[in-house]
């Protein structure tokens, strides 16, 4: 169940908030939305559940159109939260498993299983408004995800989250995708994206600025990075052929070169010089990648 976007366009007045997007997410896989604040991640969410009309193109899911008759299938965690703070956790979830379409027993069976993976099971009775931040999140989360989505869209699921919590919920989101469901997420944190996404798209102001496979997109932006350790000074390797970038650190530099060529020429000129602890070159990181697109503007 392939979700497709052609051409997708959206204006607010004379704003225009995403410019012809094309994109193909295969099904049971996830897929990285990037971009800084205003990028058109969250606009571009809100057109594919249908919460916005598109001023021009087409999306697709399975070669059909999202609508209401789907809401069964389908699973968003929006980046700004949306719980009822006065209702309990039980109660909130029941409604919402509901509205799904799910019988009583199999929202309570789901809802034991989700708490108790979450290591929260004695909250089951609590009201949203006495939990923290983090573990509001994680019912937001359990009620995206309780009916067993096929297509499960996480809008920001991280942020404000302690490393533990992270983690916890990236060990269940990669669970979901090897269960079959097909996931698109979105972050500007961009370790996130390359630890889970074969496939991403960078979001510009509403345009994309890369998209495709991650390996794809390291292999062909062509520069490495190349971190020294040593005992003596290496600002002369900012003057050989090919180091676009040197930066100082506490054991040494790192270095952005244009190819792996230009490895041995650093490589050379070390020889003799001091003794060298670490020689390490490293595919380019998709912050790089991210960096050199994007420039500046981003925040």
């Amino acid at each position: 169940m392939t979700l497709m976007l052609r051409n997708v366009t959206k204006k607010f007045g004379p704003n225009l908030a995403v410019d012809r997007l094309s994109l193909e997410i295969p099904e049971s896989e996830m897929f990285g939305f990037l971009g800084g604040n205003g990028a058109g991640k969250t606009t571009t969410f809100r057109m594919i559940l249908g919460l916005l009309d598109r001023t021009d193109g087409e999306i697709s899911w399975n070669g059909e159109k999202i609508n209401y008759d789907k809401s069964h299938l389908i699973g968003y965690l929006p980046e700004e939260r949306g719980l009822y703070p006065k209702l309990k956790v039980r109660d909130q979830l029941v409604y919402l498993g509901k509205l799904r379409g799910m019988e009583k027993q199999d929202i309570l069976t789901e809802i034991e299983y989700w708490l108790d993976r979450f290591k929260v099971p004695e909250y089951m009775n609590k009201r949203v408004e006495e939990l923290s931040k983090g573990n509001q999140q994680k019912i937001q989360f359990i009620s995206a995800v309780i009916h067993k989505p096929k297509l499960l869209i996480l809008d920001e699921p991280f942020s404000g989250l302690d490393p533990i919590n992270v983690e916890m919920l990236k060990e269940a989101v990669v669970d979901l995708k090897n269960q079959g469901t097909s996931i698109v997420f979105s972050s500007h944190r961009m370790e996130h994206v390359e630890e889970l996404c074969e496939h991403l798209c960078i979001l510009h102001k509403g345009k994309q600025v890369v998209q495709g496979s991650l390996r794809d997109i390291k292999r062909s932006f062509g520069k490495k990075n190349l971190i020294v350790h040593a005992d003596m000074p290496l600002e002369f390797l900012q003057d050989i052929t090919g180091v676009v970038r040197f930066k100082k650190i506490s054991e040494g530099c790192e270095l952005q070169i244009e190819n792996e060529d230009v490895s041995q020429k650093v490589f050379s000129s070390l020889q003799n010089k001091g003794f060298v602890r670490k020689f390490d070159l490293e595919e380019p990181s998709l912050n790089d990648i991210f960096i050199e697109k994007v420039g500046a503007a981003y925040e």
